[in-house]
Protein backbone atom coordinates (compact mmCIF):
# COMPACT_ATOMS: atom_id res chain seq x y z
CA UNK A 1 0.00 0.00 0.00
CA UNK A 2 0.92 3.72 -0.24
CA UNK A 3 2.70 5.36 2.66
CA UNK A 4 -0.63 7.18 3.18
CA UNK A 5 -2.61 4.37 2.82
CA UNK A 6 -0.35 2.12 4.92
CA UNK A 7 0.90 4.86 7.78
CA UNK A 8 -0.10 5.54 11.25
CA UNK A 9 -0.52 8.92 12.58
CA UNK A 10 1.83 7.81 15.92
CA UNK A 11 4.94 9.66 16.88
CA UNK A 12 7.73 9.01 15.15
CA UNK A 13 9.82 6.78 17.28
CA UNK A 14 7.06 4.58 18.34
CA UNK A 15 6.61 3.56 14.73
CA UNK A 16 10.33 3.67 14.20
CA UNK A 17 10.80 1.16 17.44
CA UNK A 18 8.02 -1.21 16.36
CA UNK A 19 7.21 -0.92 12.88
CA UNK A 20 3.78 0.16 13.74
CA UNK A 21 1.94 0.60 10.00
CA UNK A 22 -1.32 -0.44 8.32
CA UNK A 23 -0.70 -4.29 7.40
CA UNK A 24 -3.89 -5.48 6.69
CA UNK A 25 -5.03 -9.18 6.56
CA UNK A 26 -6.94 -12.00 4.10
CA UNK A 27 -4.60 -10.91 0.83
CA UNK A 28 -4.68 -14.77 -0.34
CA UNK A 29 -8.03 -14.02 -0.77
CA UNK A 30 -8.40 -10.82 -1.60
CA UNK A 31 -5.47 -11.94 -4.47
CA UNK A 32 -7.52 -14.62 -5.55
CA UNK A 33 -10.85 -12.57 -6.00
CA UNK A 34 -9.25 -10.25 -8.08
CA UNK A 35 -7.92 -12.52 -10.29
CA UNK A 36 -10.94 -14.41 -10.99
CA UNK A 37 -13.44 -11.59 -10.56
CA UNK A 38 -11.68 -9.98 -13.01
CA UNK A 39 -11.24 -13.09 -15.43
CA UNK A 40 -15.36 -13.02 -15.22
CA UNK A 41 -15.33 -10.00 -17.06
CA UNK A 42 -12.89 -11.28 -19.68
CA UNK A 43 -10.32 -8.80 -18.69
CA UNK A 44 -7.06 -8.64 -15.72
CA UNK A 45 -6.85 -7.06 -12.63
CA UNK A 46 -4.89 -4.26 -14.44
CA UNK A 47 -7.55 -3.08 -16.17
CA UNK A 48 -9.92 -2.16 -12.87
CA UNK A 49 -10.41 -0.97 -10.05
CA UNK A 50 -12.08 -3.41 -7.74
CA UNK A 51 -13.00 -3.56 -4.12
CA UNK A 52 -12.63 -7.22 -2.89
CA UNK A 53 -15.19 -8.20 -0.10
CA UNK A 54 -13.75 -11.21 2.04
CA UNK A 55 -16.33 -11.53 3.97
CA UNK A 56 -16.41 -14.87 7.02
CA UNK A 57 -15.58 -15.09 10.29
CA UNK A 58 -13.11 -12.66 9.79
CA UNK A 59 -14.18 -9.97 7.38
CA UNK A 60 -11.59 -7.25 5.04
CA UNK A 61 -12.09 -5.10 2.40
CA UNK A 62 -9.29 -4.78 0.01
CA UNK A 63 -9.22 -1.44 -2.72
CA UNK A 64 -7.15 -3.08 -5.45
CA UNK A 65 -6.19 -0.61 -8.17
CA UNK A 66 -5.53 -1.88 -11.56
CA UNK A 67 -3.77 -5.10 -10.51
CA UNK A 68 -2.23 -3.43 -6.62
CA UNK A 69 -4.29 -3.17 -3.33
CA UNK A 70 -3.85 0.39 -2.12
CA UNK A 71 -6.13 0.18 0.47
CA UNK A 72 -7.37 -2.26 3.47
CA UNK A 73 -10.24 -2.26 6.31
CA UNK A 74 -7.72 -4.04 8.66
CA UNK A 75 -4.84 -2.91 10.07
CA UNK A 76 -1.86 -3.91 12.55
CA UNK A 77 -3.90 -6.49 13.60
CA UNK A 78 -7.07 -8.28 11.95
CA UNK A 79 -9.43 -6.55 14.96
CA UNK A 80 -9.45 -2.97 12.73
CA UNK A 81 -11.62 -2.77 10.13
CA UNK A 82 -15.36 -4.79 9.52
CA UNK A 83 -17.60 -5.80 12.04
CA UNK A 84 -16.81 -9.58 12.25
CA UNK A 85 -17.84 -12.72 13.84
CA UNK A 86 -16.35 -12.07 17.24
CA UNK A 87 -14.69 -9.23 16.55
CA UNK A 88 -15.23 -5.43 16.38
CA UNK A 89 -13.85 -4.09 13.36
CA UNK A 90 -13.01 0.04 13.98
CA UNK A 91 -13.31 1.06 17.81
CA UNK A 92 -12.57 4.02 18.95
CA UNK A 93 -8.90 3.56 20.71
CA UNK A 94 -9.67 6.18 23.67
CA UNK A 95 -12.77 4.22 24.50
CA UNK A 96 -10.18 0.95 25.05
CA UNK A 97 -7.98 3.57 27.23
CA UNK A 98 -10.64 4.08 29.69
CA UNK A 99 -11.74 0.39 30.07
CA UNK A 100 -8.52 0.39 30.60
CA UNK A 101 -7.40 2.92 32.86
CA UNK A 102 -10.97 3.64 34.49
CA UNK A 103 -13.27 0.57 33.99
CA UNK A 104 -10.82 -1.66 35.20
CA UNK A 105 -10.31 -4.32 32.96
CA UNK A 106 -7.60 -5.92 32.82
CA UNK A 107 -5.40 -6.22 29.65
CA UNK A 108 -5.86 -10.19 29.16
CA UNK A 109 -9.91 -9.24 29.70
CA UNK A 110 -9.85 -6.73 27.06
CA UNK A 111 -7.66 -8.45 24.42
CA UNK A 112 -9.80 -11.81 24.77
CA UNK A 113 -13.13 -9.40 24.64
CA UNK A 114 -12.01 -7.93 21.53
CA UNK A 115 -10.84 -11.17 19.54
CA UNK A 116 -13.58 -13.47 21.01
CA UNK A 117 -16.90 -11.97 22.46
CA UNK A 118 -17.37 -8.62 20.32
CA UNK A 119 -18.62 -8.22 16.83
CA UNK A 120 -21.87 -10.55 15.92
CA UNK A 121 -21.92 -12.41 19.26
CA UNK A 122 -21.50 -9.40 21.15
CA UNK A 123 -24.21 -7.38 19.61
CA UNK A 124 -26.79 -10.81 18.87
CA UNK A 125 -25.04 -13.60 20.89
CA UNK A 126 -24.33 -15.26 18.13
CA UNK A 127 -21.29 -15.22 15.72
CA UNK A 128 -22.65 -17.41 13.11
CA UNK A 129 -24.67 -14.70 10.25
CA UNK A 130 -27.30 -17.24 9.79
CA UNK A 131 -28.68 -17.56 13.14
CA UNK A 132 -28.17 -13.53 13.09
CA UNK A 133 -30.47 -12.84 9.81
CA UNK A 134 -33.10 -16.02 11.01
CA UNK A 135 -33.24 -14.07 13.97
CA UNK A 136 -33.29 -10.61 12.49
CA UNK A 137 -36.26 -11.46 9.90
CA UNK A 138 -38.18 -12.83 12.98
CA UNK A 139 -37.85 -9.35 14.77
CA UNK A 140 -35.17 -9.93 17.34
CA UNK A 141 -34.13 -6.72 18.36
CA UNK A 142 -30.35 -7.60 19.37
CA UNK A 143 -30.46 -9.70 15.87
CA UNK A 144 -32.13 -6.28 14.16
CA UNK A 145 -29.31 -4.35 15.49
CA UNK A 146 -26.41 -6.41 14.79
CA UNK A 147 -27.17 -7.16 11.17
CA UNK A 148 -28.22 -3.18 10.73
CA UNK A 149 -24.55 -2.42 12.28
CA UNK A 150 -23.11 -5.49 9.83
CA UNK A 151 -24.26 -3.34 6.68
CA UNK A 152 -23.71 0.05 7.94
CA UNK A 153 -20.11 -0.59 8.64
CA UNK A 154 -19.95 -2.97 5.33
CA UNK A 155 -21.61 0.22 3.34
CA UNK A 156 -19.56 2.81 5.06
CA UNK A 157 -16.09 0.77 4.06
CA UNK A 158 -16.75 -0.19 0.32
CA UNK A 159 -17.60 3.34 -0.61
CA UNK A 160 -13.94 4.25 1.65
CA UNK A 161 -12.35 1.69 -0.73
CA UNK A 162 -13.91 3.02 -3.83
CA UNK A 163 -12.65 6.78 -3.06
CA UNK A 164 -8.75 5.45 -2.41
CA UNK A 165 -9.15 4.12 -5.97
CA UNK A 166 -11.36 7.45 -7.08
CA UNK A 167 -14.07 5.40 -8.91
CA UNK A 168 -15.20 1.39 -9.06
CA UNK A 169 -15.12 -0.52 -11.89
CA UNK A 170 -16.18 -4.47 -10.24
CA UNK A 171 -17.52 -5.20 -6.44
CA UNK A 172 -16.02 -8.59 -5.75
CA UNK A 173 -17.72 -10.66 -2.96
CA UNK A 174 -16.33 -13.97 -1.46
CA UNK A 175 -15.85 -15.56 2.45
CA UNK A 176 -18.44 -17.75 3.99
CA UNK A 177 -21.40 -14.61 4.25
CA UNK A 178 -20.46 -12.82 0.47
CA UNK A 179 -20.30 -16.08 -1.28
CA UNK A 180 -23.81 -17.10 0.42
CA UNK A 181 -25.83 -14.44 2.27
CA UNK A 182 -27.95 -12.82 -0.32
CA UNK A 183 -29.36 -9.96 1.76
CA UNK A 184 -26.08 -8.78 3.09
CA UNK A 185 -24.64 -8.74 -0.49
CA UNK A 186 -27.89 -6.78 -1.52
CA UNK A 187 -27.11 -4.12 1.26
CA UNK A 188 -24.12 -3.74 -0.40
CA UNK A 189 -25.84 -2.05 -3.55
CA UNK A 190 -24.84 1.55 -3.44
CA UNK A 191 -26.57 3.07 -5.91
CA UNK A 192 -24.62 6.65 -6.24
CA UNK A 193 -21.11 4.86 -6.51
CA UNK A 194 -23.59 3.01 -9.52
CA UNK A 195 -23.71 -0.60 -7.97
CA UNK A 196 -26.84 -2.04 -8.61
CA UNK A 197 -28.08 -6.11 -7.76
CA UNK A 198 -30.35 -7.90 -9.68
CA UNK A 199 -32.74 -9.35 -7.26
CA UNK A 200 -33.39 -12.73 -8.85
CA UNK A 201 -29.35 -13.11 -9.80
CA UNK A 202 -28.64 -12.65 -6.16
CA UNK A 203 -30.97 -15.06 -4.89
CA UNK A 204 -30.02 -17.55 -7.24
CA UNK A 205 -26.21 -17.19 -7.17
CA UNK A 206 -24.51 -20.64 -6.79
CA UNK A 207 -20.50 -20.49 -7.09
CA UNK A 208 -18.94 -17.78 -9.46
CA UNK A 209 -21.69 -15.97 -10.53
CA UNK A 210 -22.27 -12.06 -11.84
CA UNK A 211 -25.05 -10.60 -10.30
CA UNK A 212 -25.51 -7.02 -11.27
CA UNK A 213 -28.17 -5.37 -12.89
CA UNK A 214 -28.87 -4.98 -15.92
CA UNK A 215 -27.42 -1.55 -16.90
CA UNK A 216 -25.03 -1.29 -13.84
CA UNK A 217 -22.15 0.71 -14.16
CA UNK A 218 -20.31 -1.25 -11.94
CA UNK A 219 -20.37 -5.10 -12.02
CA UNK A 220 -21.11 -7.27 -8.92
CA UNK A 221 -19.61 -10.27 -8.88
CA UNK A 222 -19.44 -13.42 -6.26
CA UNK A 223 -16.37 -15.84 -5.94
CA UNK A 224 -15.95 -19.08 -4.17
CA UNK A 225 -12.94 -18.15 -2.22
CA UNK A 226 -9.67 -20.13 -3.00
CA UNK A 227 -6.59 -19.18 -1.44
CA UNK A 228 -4.86 -22.81 -2.01
CA UNK A 229 -5.41 -21.86 -5.71
CA UNK A 230 -3.91 -18.49 -5.28
CA UNK A 231 -0.68 -20.10 -3.03
CA UNK A 232 -0.42 -21.85 -6.07
CA UNK A 233 -0.25 -19.13 -8.71
CA UNK A 234 2.20 -17.03 -6.30
CA UNK A 235 4.64 -20.26 -5.87
CA UNK A 236 4.82 -20.76 -9.67
CA UNK A 237 5.38 -17.10 -10.66
CA UNK A 238 8.16 -17.65 -7.66
CA UNK A 239 9.82 -20.69 -9.58
CA UNK A 240 9.34 -19.43 -13.04
CA UNK A 241 11.27 -16.05 -11.88
CA UNK A 242 14.08 -18.38 -10.03
CA UNK A 243 14.55 -20.45 -12.72
CA UNK A 244 14.67 -17.72 -15.37
CA UNK A 245 17.18 -15.83 -12.89
CA UNK A 246 19.16 -18.19 -13.20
Amino acid sequence: MPAAAATYALPAAWRDRFGLRRYGFHGLSHGYAARRGAALLGTTPDKLRMVTCHLGAGASLAAVRYGRSVDTTMGFTPLDGLVMATRPGNTDPGLLVWLLRDGGIPVTELASGLEHESGLYGLAGSADMRDVMRSAQAGEPSAVLARDVYTHRLRQQIAAMAAAMDGLDALVFAGGVGEHSAPIRASAALGFLGIAVDAERNHSAHGDADISADGAAVRTLVVTAREDIEIAHQVRALLTSALAAR
